[in-house]
């Protein structure tokens, strides 16, 4: 007695020849995309620039928005305490979990709250100012 699942047939590829050709043209493919982009670069180079000069540093030179508030804050306070104090904040966010064991009340809840709060308005007004200067 033959079921159902005996009779049908399912309609597959066979991998071999259609899926390796298949496969070949693929890569050929990009083969032939990367010559052509190596070409480009062979047949137009782009030129040089200026030379770069290590003591003129441009004016309009910005960091990225993320890093604006600490390049703000390297123009005010001294140059190991702008590159060591970050660092020591970032650290002390990471092991905060460990060093805080206490039970949460509402007090200290709010505390946490202020702080955080005073934070980032201090990293915003300090971004925004970098931006602005």
């Amino acid at each position: 007695m033959e079921t159902e699942h005996q009779t049908e047939k399912k309609e597959t590829i066979p991998f071999f020849p259609d899926h390796i050709t298949t496969e070949f043209k693929v890569v050929i493919g990009i083969l032939v995309i990367v010559v052509i982009i190596g070409l480009v670069g062979l047949l137009f180079p782009v030129g040089l620039q200026d030379p770069a000069d290590p003591i003129n540093t441009p004016e309009h030179v910005k960091p990225e928005w993320y890093f604006l508030s600490l390049y703000q804050l390297l123009k005010y306070i001294p140059k190991t305490t702008g590159a060591v104090a970050p660092v020591l904040l970032v650290l002390l966010v990471f092991i905060w979990p460990f060093l805080d064991r206490k039970d949460d009340s509402k007090k200290a809840i709010r505390s946490r709250l202020i702080v955080t709060i005073i934070g980032l308005v201090v990293i915003i007004a300090l971004t925004v100012w970098g931006e602005v200067s």
